[in-house]
């Protein structure tokens, strides 16, 4: 099994939800985070002052799928969060060594 993790721009968190449930994706965990990366934060201006935003907020999306799964489910986030501009986010996808279920205790796949 695999952890998905995507980070996104936050209005497209709908369009990433829906294309995930039409690929067969039954559960997610959505965080609002902050960060930067090429984009160095972005210059805003308030009552005449300008100053910089360092950190811009995104969303990350966490999903755990069968390996199988996910070159399509990358696929399916990748289409759904391009905007094609810089700072569109990154999709990093490590192990997942074991899943319990708390609730049940069941394991791995049955548990996701």
């Amino acid at each position: 099994m695999k952890k998905i993790e995507a980070i996104i721009r936050p209005f497209k968190l709908d369009e990433v939800k829906i294309a995930l449930v039409n690929a067969g994706v039954v559960g997610m965990t959505v965080s609002e985070v902050r960060g930067f990366g090429r984009q160095k934060g972005q210059t805003e201006r308030y009552r005449g002052s300008e100053y910089t935003v360092e950190f811009l907020q995104k969303l990350k999306v966490e999903i755990v799928v069968d390996d199988e799964q996910v070159d399509a489910i990358v696929e399916q986030v990748i289409a759904a969060a391009r905007t094609g501009e810089i700072g569109d986010g990154k999709i990093f996808v490590t192990p997942v060594h074991e899943v319990v279920r708390i609730r049940t205790g069941e394991k791995n796949s049955e548990a996701v």
